[in-house]
């Protein structure tokens, strides 16, 4: 909810989807650089101790934007007070994933055939919030107030936040000292196949970045403003179904075979979008965008448990949403200038080249992908039986 309500919000207090862009591209950028820092903090010392503050922050943070974008206030005013609205985004879902990990870790060592299921259920509760946030967003900022949408996302983050955080048995135990008893550890960055996901997941932004944009400024041309929400739902509910085939399914090849081959198949899925003229048609290709995104998705948060110890896991999943957040920062800027500046169908670009840029860099660092701890089996849920992996 947050970036498209601060969208909504400022486009109907500046007339801009440029300035709209940026300011959305601040709080992303801002997420981006803190995430990770939050997430290793909360490795080291317990989940509560970053969460219950962090999410206070938040709301405070966002509710200080509301009154400075009514007031009409300058442009840098709403950047600056946009860092610490995202900058102080709380990282729960690395932090469910570091959960999982450790709730379906194997007492021998091993890793539980059940974890590919449990990245895909998560998968799909995301996109299930994806599926109802900017519907949720739109209609608030629409039917009730430009910043009702806003004000909501901070209300819910804080109510949200507050109650996970009080869920303290099934979070992971802190990781103060590493084994050899020193105070500081290697960052879960300097693990190279950690580094190629970052670039896979920075092409995922792009297009999450890029669809909202160019979502909203097409239904602004066609005259539908109120059907911006609808047409991303049907993205994130592609994205949702393809989850839950996906944790269906077992597999059968290695999971890196699985995310070069669900990432050409989105950067193909990417390619027409922007020759669609019409509200239907821009609906059907973002389904079947969103089909392709579920799968690199998935198979990149499994691959963590595989590529980083349990001392990194949630530094390393905040690397991940960090680097959605960036590409999502970059896209939502370069769209929204492009919407200005050309029209509402050239901001659909922006998702064809984050992903073709990104495709060509994991396919370079392909062999980092590699785990070098124990490999996760590939298993659905049918059967919860363990395939064969063939690279």
């Amino acid at each position: 909810m947050l970036t498209i309500s601060l969208v909504l919000l400022v486009e109907h207090t500046t007339g801009s989807y440029g300035k709209a862009g940026a300011a959305a591209a601040v709080t992303g950028v801002a997420m981006a650089l803190c995430a990770p820092r939050a997430g290793r903090l909360a490795d080291r010392h317990g989940q509560s101790a970053v969460l219950v503050p962090g999410v206070a922050l938040h709301a405070v943070s966002v509710c200080t934007l509301v009154p400075l974008a009514l007031a009409h206030a300058p442009t840098w005013a709403l950047l600056t007070a946009a860092v610490p609205a995202g900058a102080t985004v709380p990282q729960i879902g690395p932090m469910v994933r570091s959960r999982w990990a450790v709730a379906l870790s194997d007492p021998a060592g091993g890793a539980s055939p059940l974890l590919q299921t449990a990245a895909a259920f998560e998968s799909v509760t995301d996109e299930c919030t994806f599926v109802v946030g900017p519907i949720l967003a739109t209609a608030m900022c629409t039917g009730i107030h430009p910043a009702a949408g806003l004000i909501a996302e901070a209300l819910l983050t804080l109510a949200g936040g507050w109650l996970f955080a009080a869920q303290r048995r099934t979070a992971p135990a802190p990781h103060s000292r590493t084994a050899g008893g020193g105070r500081h550890r290697a960052s879960a960055l300097s693990i190279p196949g950690v580094r190629a996901l970052v670039a896979a997941f920075v092409g995922i932004g792009a297009v999450f970045g890029g669809m909202q944009v160019s979502v909203t400024a097409i239904s602004q041309e066609a005259g539908h403003p109120g059907l911006n929400g609808l047409v991303y739902g049907t993205f994130a509910a592609g994205n949702m179904l393809a989850g839950v085939a996906y944790g269906a399914l077992s597999w059968r090849r290695s999971p890196r075979r699985r995310l070069l081959t669900a990432y050409g198949a989105l950067t193909l899925a990417c390619v027409p979008l922007w020759a669609a003229q019409s509200l239907p048609l821009v609906s059907g290709l973002v389904l079947v965008v969103g089909l392709c995104i579920a799968p690199a998705l998935i198979t990149g948060y499994t691959l963590v448990e595989a590529l980083v110890p349990g001392a990194a896991r949630t530094e390393a999943f905040t690397w991940l949403t960090g680097a959605v957040a960036l590409g999502q920062a970059a896209a939502v800027t370069a769209a929204g200038l492009l919407a200005d500046g050309v029209g509402a169908n050239a901001a659909f670009c922006v998702p064809l080249t984050g992903t073709a840029v990104a495709f060509a860099m994991i396919t370079m660092l392909r062999e980092h992908l590699v785990p070098q701890l124990s490999p996760v089996p590939a298993a659905g849920v049918i059967g919860h039986r363990p395939a064969v992996t063939v690279d």
